[in-house]
């Protein structure tokens, strides 16, 4: 083996091993998953995002003209949700912060990194996988009356 190809081989080990990469992979691996979807049907992709943000195709095209993929322009638009942000201020931070990752981009809108709401965003999305804002956990369960099953 040349010392080029040992050089290839430490490099690489040390991005896949870096705690930057794993905890990110860890904690928004849905994101993978996500860009192969949006990617198969792109004009499918748009009208989940107009439906479910209700935005018109100039802030689709703002944010998909900044995102490094479909699932960071999902990230941005529903961080902007969450912390009660415009689109466009969202976008503009997304540009700013877009190299630190989600714990630093959600700080800056003012979502904390240990909250429900960044919680749900590193669970998953709402726009395939229907988790976050719009998944009810309760959905379907039913509250009783009375004193409970077995008890007199």
């Amino acid at each position: 083996m040349n010392f080029k190809k040992i050089w290839v081989l430490m490099a690489m080990g040390c991005f896949l091993f870096s705690p930057q990469f794993t905890a990110a992979a860890g904690d928004f691996s849905w994101m993978e998953n996500f860009n192969i979807r949006a990617d198969a049907d792109p004009s499918g992709f748009r009208a989940r995002l107009a439906n479910r943000f209700k935005i018109g195709d100039e802030k689709i095209d703002a944010v998909l003209s900044v995102a490094k993929s479909a699932a960071d322009a999902y990230m941005v638009l529903r961080c902007g949700e969450i912390s009660g942000k415009s689109s466009e201020n969202a976008i503009e931070k997304y540009k700013s912060q877009k190299n630190k990752g989600w714990g630093s981009y959600g700080r800056s809108l003012g979502i904390k990194p240990g909250s429900k709401e960044f919680q749900d965003l590193k669970s998953g999305d709402d726009l395939y996988a229907g988790k976050g804002k719009a998944r009810d956990k309760n959905k379907g369960k039913t509250k009783t009356k009375g004193k409970g099953k077995g008890k007199k």
